[in-house]
Formats: structure tokens, sequence, C-alpha cells
């Protein structure tokens, strides 16, 4: 069986902004890609004219499926949660629909956001990373969820994305606050505008893209990632790639 890779993400966009170049790389490299994305962005403030929000998610969740076709991605799946509003939803079973995805895709790696809420310290990408975490780290454990009915799996290796900027819209005084650290770098080379490609299938949201162009531009060529869990006592200097030290299964 080949490599297989998970993402976990709130909106359409997240998956070309912050891990549009590794999914592009594990795609090169024949591996099996899949998407899970929490949200379909309706409470975007970029709104492209679409005032009423079953209409955007609509066209958020077609535009999310031409990116994840320039981006290789093998399978995706858009949930059904509120946008904006995943903090307030139920931790557990936010968790156990994680847990649910792991248990049939039976990921080796799994990516998703850090606790810092990324580039614009969005709430949902702070979410996202607790539940992403706690379900990597109990979808190995039959005493969680047994009611799925699915063989418990454990993934090897866990990433958090890491920023390489933050810009929050209207709050300048944001634009220092910690965030996740990285120990692996990707460059992306030729996929660097791959990338760029992707999101800019988001048309909705090309207001993102245009106030922050002129930050992102000198930045696309890299992404960046720390490796919060691993099997073993792992020193992160020496991860030089997202399968390092994976195991086939």
């Amino acid at each position: 069986m080949p490599y297989r890779l998970l993402c976990i993400t709130a909106h359409p966009d997240d998956e070309s902004g912050a891990f549009g170049g590794a999914l592009l790389m594990a795609h090169r490299d024949g591996v099996e890609t899949s998407l899970l994305c929490l949200t379909d962005g309706q409470a975007a403030h970029y709104r492209d004219g679409v005032e009423d929000g079953a209409a955007l998610g609509k066209r958020r969740r077609a535009e999310l499926a031409e990116a994840c076709k320039v981006l290789g991605v093998t399978r995706h799946e858009v949930l059904h949660y509120p946008d904006g509003a995943l903090p307030r939803q139920d931790f557990y079973a936010l968790v156990g629909e994680m847990t649910a995805r792991i248990r049939r895709i039976r990921p080796q790696v799994v990516l998703t956001f850090g606790g810092d809420g990324s580039v614009n310290l969005h709430r949902d990408h702070t979410m996202v990373s607790s539940a992403a975490t706690a379900a990597f780290h109990w979808a190995g454990r039959a005493e969680f969820f047994p009611e799925q009915e699915l063989e418990p799996y454990t993934p090897q290796k866990l990433y958090y994305s890491s920023a390489p900027f933050v810009t929050v819209r209207g709050r300048p005084e944001l634009c220092n606050a910690p965030t996740v650290p990285y120990s692996l770098a990707l460059d992306l080379g030729e996929f660097a505008e791959r990338k760029m490609e992707a999101f800019r299938l988001h048309r909705t949201q090309a207001g993102v893209l245009e106030r922050v162009k002129a930050i992102v531009e000198p930045l696309m060529a890299t992404e960046r990632y720390l490796l919060a869990a691993m099997p073993g006592r792992i020193d992160v200097r020496q991860d030089s790639g997202i399968f390092d030290g994976v195991v086939e299964d």
C-alpha cells in the first residue's frame, strides 16, 4: 500500500494557503492524500458579493474541489460544522468525527494547524488543532469511540503548520503574537506557483490574497512544520522529511 497522509483543516482555502506545498510534494511522491475540512466557510468576511450563507458555502465547496484537483488530493470531505463557531461545538463529538476518518483512511502522517491559529490566529484553526491532536492520539485506543465499530489505528507522525507571519484584519497589535516554531522546512521549488494557483481558485477569497500579497510573495517558496508527535524519543532536529522514519503498514 502507498504512504497515506491526512490533512485536517477548518475552511476551504486552508488546504492551499497553509498546506498546499506539502500536499503537492506528497502527490508527486505517490502518496495517497486525504483532506478533511470542518466547515464550508459561510461566515467569511470576503464573499465576492454573495450575501446568502448557504450560497456562499456552495460556492466555496466548489472552489475547494477545483483546488484539490490542482493539489492532487486523492479525496476530500467537507463537514457541516458552523464557520466561526468551532470552539462552541462539543469537543468530544468533534474528536470522534476526526477519529473515525483516521481509522478509515489509516494515514501514517497527519497534518493540521498549530494551537496559535495560524497566520490570522483564527479561533477555528485553534479548535481544529486541539481536536485533531486528540484524535491523533486516541484513534489507536479501543476505549475511545467503540460505537464506531472501526479498527483502532495509530498514525505515526503529527505535524503542525508553522505560520510564516501573523496578520489579523484590523488588529495590527497582534502581528507579534507567539506562534508555533518549526522543525522542518520544505523548499517548494516548482510547486510554489502551483500552490498559489490552487489558492487563486478560491475566487470568493481573492480579497484575502490581495490583502496579504506583499507579505506572502517573498515567503511562498517555503512551508514550515513542527513535528508534534512520533513514536520513540525523537530529536526533532533530526527530522528531514514528512515521511522520514515512517514505516509502511
